[in-house]
């Protein structure tokens, strides 16, 4: 089965369960929803319902980074994995959203600032090093590393590489978790051409998760290409 959802709500949930079976939470990257935010969200949807979420900006971005605009929390020194005290606490109170809403997966997406240098990756292992592995982690570096030290990270620390297909090649993972961003940005709207291409991409098991402003329909769209793949292999099938 071949995950497909969008990076936050383009919709209301009640709309958006009659399509797809997971999503990405947004808003836990930019500032602590309440537990019983989560408790509502968890209620609210089926059962088999996914929600992997995006790991707290606290954790991945220092705190005059231009998206703490949205964060409603108290200041600290937050951002680029520190071990240090006001970082680890926004983690275990993030954890305890996780464990409500049921979270498989996390995804940390590090800032363009966040570069290879020899602290950062110190920060790295010493932050998952610390941390309780009661989830699959995912990591989005978006700064300058070289695909060597990004798969040795990844292998060391057990992370799934995450990338935008059209953009990177995913140098580590048991299975694939794609965020897409758009080809040319957030405003893109996929073509059918860009579709097809993402469906010789993708294997069982992958998460697809789409992020522009056009996500809904480009979901939709690519949900209803992969039903038509699979109607025409068994239609081959009974034909044979």
């Amino acid at each position: 089965m071949i995950h497909i959802g969008t990076c936050g709500f383009p919709v209301s949930r009640s709309k958006y369960v009659k399509e797809f079976s997971v999503v990405e939470v947004q808003k836990t990257f930019y500032t602590p929803i309440r537990e019983e935010t989560a408790k509502k969200w968890h209620k609210e949807m089926p059962e088999n319902f996914q929600f992997t979420l995006k790991a707290p900006q606290t954790i991945t971005h220092p705190f005059n980074s231009p998206t703490y605009r949205r964060y409603r929390g108290p200041p600290g020194d937050f951002g680029f994995f520190k071990n240090n005290k006001d970082v680890m606490n926004s983690w275990e109170e993030f954890v305890k959203i996780a464990e409500i809403l049921k979270t498989r997966i996390i995804i940390f997406q590090s800032p363009a600032r966040f570069r290879e240098t020899e602290e950062n990756i110190k920060n790295s292992y010493e932050f998952f090093e610390s941390i309780k592995r009661d989830f699959i982690f995912g990591w989005e570096p978006r700064g300058k590393w070289s695909g060597e030290t990004i798969k040795k990270i990844c292998e060391d620390l057990d992370l799934i590489h995450v990338v935008d297909p059209f953009k990177n090649r995913k140098l580590h993972g048991d299975f694939s978790y794609f965020r897409l961003h758009g080809i040319t940005g957030y405003r893109y709207k996929f073509t059918d051409g860009d579709l097809l291409k993402l469906k010789n991409i993708v294997q069982d098991g992958d998460y697809l998760m789409f992020n522009n402003t056009n996500m809904w329909e480009d979901a939709r769209r690519f949900k209803l290409l992969l039903s038509e793949g699979q109607s025409h292999n068994s239609d081959n099938l009974r034909h044979q």
